[in-house]
């Protein structure tokens, strides 16, 4: 998977113009002292340090070289020959501060880029015969490299082919069906659409190169940095300076700005969403599709245009510190220009935060947490976070008398240490939560240390393979606990490591090479309370039961460079009794969700998109992609009906969102969509029948077994 994951690196970097130094001082010895910085910093503070050895700088090279040409339809044969005579060098030119291998890929790689864009022009200006008995495979992977110019052509032609004959299969389509639904109505010829469906795909490339050409050099040696670090473990990552922003953003929840998301197109920078709650959003006077031309701030008495500019470099203009006034001069949707000055605010991402809802069973009332990360702000400890706001959430349910509680954290990629062990305070007494180790150290055992008990009743988290790392550990830890019933994936994602994020300006002096980046290095594993490790193997659920991603290598164990599972001493601790039928429970919610015709629909398709993903060979013959597609889609009909599950359950807002909802009907909106998905999670009304399953034994509560795994 990682391999994937790794070539779609510069992909991600060309589509989102995003992952650049601000500075673009292109500073061959800023490079030098950031790739010393790092492999010191790696060297001493790495769990598991690797040597800078051949086999290191072979695994460099491959890995490099495939981030920067994924899909093979640049580098000649010829090249990665040329670059091979560095292919075990590359660890002794980390030592000595030397980037030549770097610089030979990046300026072969421009001019591959450059000869390009003559190549996709040229072949999208002829029709293309789809008559012809081609095809493509998108396995690229297991793909050569092109031994000559000719044959590059060639493969580009085969691409451009591929990317067209879904547009020109789609409009045949479209044209046939209005001539149905509309009488009279005259459809385009093919040889129409088929131009139409080239000039699409021109477009289309020629706003990828738009995104290719913003990159600088930093921005490539980014990616040859994390092709470094990534060789240590998969979660290890270099930040530049913008990055390290956005990371920020994403832990916390939070940004101070205007409050509204940006995309640059055709050398246009537009407004694509304003946030709620944000100062846009107050305001009023911005909307969706306003294009800024300049930006001023309060001290300045010249704006400065945005047209054609980088878009991270625009969005360093447009944002900054609570309270001051940046003021953007816009096109409105109706061609009138207009300067629209905007009070900076903390801007909170609503999305990221946890959101509660109930729902009513047989005449009781359950509540639902759905928490998306652990959030926390790395800056201030005393902002909110994940911890505090469910244990505000916990006291809403309650007032409004719930009876149980699913926690869901499918998809939940983890974040805060912290969170982990205060939220899961909230479930039980004093006691163990997690056990971290540093390498070569003690393993240290994390505590809650309040002895009361917020939430005494039922407890059910819901997991998939994507709840990763904190998601673990607190699922891991109910589980020993036997605190909740676990219902999700056969297992979690397996990330059982702990990342510290390093300012590397903090270790030069009297630096005048501008802001160097941050260092996400893993320095720690973590171990449940029974001393297994979640390394690999994850959570394994109480009930399994399949979703879309059962069949689909997407765990830590499909990465590449993964630290390995291992085990220690369990800790000690007690075993919640407070539940007279936890064994029961858990045996009929499998024996439920093993006759579910909904779940059993869910594992075939699971299956059925697992064989598509291996199918990487398409045709370019009209007719026979037409045949497939029409297969694909007469096969795919069979699963319809998990878009028309419905459950009778109805979810609804407490009390204070619905005084919210009052002056932001985006929030209701966006709640309403929520509660609609929620009605036909078949998950979720199995966690709620688990919930009006379970006992609790009042009179035995508080009685614990001694336990020792």
């Amino acid at each position: 998977m990682i391999k994937n994951a790794k070539v779609l690196v510069l992909a991600l970097l060309l589509g989102a113009a995003s992952c650049s130094f601000t500075t673009n001082s292109e500073d061959p010895g800023k490079d030098k002292v950031l790739i010393s910085l790092i492999s010191y910093v790696l060297e001493k503070g790495h769990y598991d340090a690797k040597d800078f050895d051949d086999k290191f700088s072979e695994q460099v090279f491959d890995d490099f070289i495939t981030a920067l040409d994924p899909l093979k339809r640049y580098y000649l044969a010829s090249d990665i020959k040329e670059f091979e005579v560095y292919k075990n060098q590359i660890d002794d030119q980390i030592r000595k501060e030397d980037i030549t291998f770097f610089d030979m890929a990046y300026t072969r790689l421009r001019e591959r880029m450059e000869e390009s864009k003559k190549i996709y022009e040229e072949v999208l200006d002829k029709p293309f015969d789809y008559t012809a008995e081609d095809s493509i495979d998108t396995d690229y992977e297991n793909v050569g490299y092109a031994k000559n110019r000719k044959e590059l052509k060639e493969r580009w032609e085969n691409q451009l082919k591929f990317s067209a004959i879904g547009t020109y299969y789609d409009r045949i389509q479209e044209e046939e069906q209005k001539a149905k639904d509309s009488t009279g109505y005259t459809p385009m010829s093919k040889k129409e659409l088929e131009e139409e469906a080239r000039k699409t795909t021109k477009d289309s490339y020629a706003e990828y190169f738009e995104f290719a050409d913003e990159l600088d050099r930093d921005d490539y040696f980014s990616v040859y940095i994390n092709s470094i670090v990534e060789e240590f473990d998969p979660h290890t990552t270099y930040f530049a300076p913008v990055d390290k922003d956005r990371f920020d953003m994403q832990m916390s929840g939070q940004f101070q700005g205007i409050g509204a998301r940006l995309q640059k197109k055709s050398n246009e920078i537009s407004i694509t969403e304003i946030i709620s709650g944000g100062p846009a959003w107050r305001g009023e006077e911005l909307e969706e599709g306003d294009i800024i031309l300049k930006v001023k701030q309060q001290d300045e008495d010249v704006a400065t245009s945005v047209v054609g500019m980088r878009l991270d470099d625009a969005v360093e203009l447009i944002k900054g510190p609570k309270g001051t006034v940046v003021t953007l001069n816009v096109k409105k949707k109706d061609g009138t220009i207009r300067n629209v000055a905007i009070t900076r605010d903390v801007v909170e991402l609503e999305e990221t935060y946890a959101k509660t809802t109930t729902v009513e069973k047989e005449g009781r009332k359950y509540g639902v947490i759905n928490l998306p990360k652990f959030y926390f702000d790395m800056q201030n400890a005393n902002q909110r976070n994940a911890a505090t706001d469910v244990k505000q959430e916990i006291v809403r349910l309650k007032e409004e008398g719930a009876e149980g509680l699913v926690i869901d954290l499918r998809s939940n990629g983890g974040g805060s240490l912290s969170t982990v062990v205060d939220i899961a305070g909230l479930f039980i007494k004093e006691g163990p939560v997690v056990q971290v180790k540093s390498n070569g150290a003690e393993s240290e055992i994390l505590k809650d240390k309040d002895p009361s008990i917020l939430w005494d009743k039922p407890l059910v988290i819901l997991v998939n393979e994507i709840s990763a790392s904190a998601s673990e550990i607190l699922a891991a830890a109910m589980q020993d606990y036997k605190r909740a019933v676990i219902i999700g994936s056969k297992q979690t994602y397996g990330k059982g490591t702990v990342q510290n994020v390093y300012d590397l300006n903090r270790w030069l002096r009297q630096n005048d090479l501008g802001d160097m980046g941050a260092l996400k290095i893993t320095t720690q594993k973590f171990y449940r309370i029974n001393g297994g490790s979640t390394q690999l193997e994850g959570v394994k659920s109480d009930v399994v039961v399949p979703d879309r991603y059962s069949y689909i290598d997407i765990g830590e164990k499909d990465l590449e460079n993964p630290l390995p599972w291992d085990k220690i001493d369990a800790a000690d601790y007690k075993v919640w009794d407070g539940y007279i039928d936890y064994e029961q429970t858990i045996n009929n919610s499998n024996a439920r969700m093993s006759q579910n015709q909904q779940l059993q629909l869910i594992e075939e398709n699971a299956k059925w998109i697992k064989s598509k993903q291996d199918d990487s060979v398409w045709p370019l013959n009209l007719e026979q992609y037409a045949a497939k597609v029409e297969e694909s889609e007469a096969e795919a009909k069979r699963f319809d009906a998990l878009r028309d599950y419905k459950t009778d359950l109805v979810y609804k807002s407490l009390p204070y969102e619905l005084e919210e909802f009052k002056k932001d009907t985006v929030l209701k909106e966006k709640r309403q969509r929520w509660h609609e998905e929620l009605a036909k999670d078949v998950y979720m009304e199995e966690a709620i029948n688990v919930l009006e399953d379970l006992k609790t034994n009042n009179i035995r509560r508080g009685k614990l077994a001694d336990v020792r795994e």
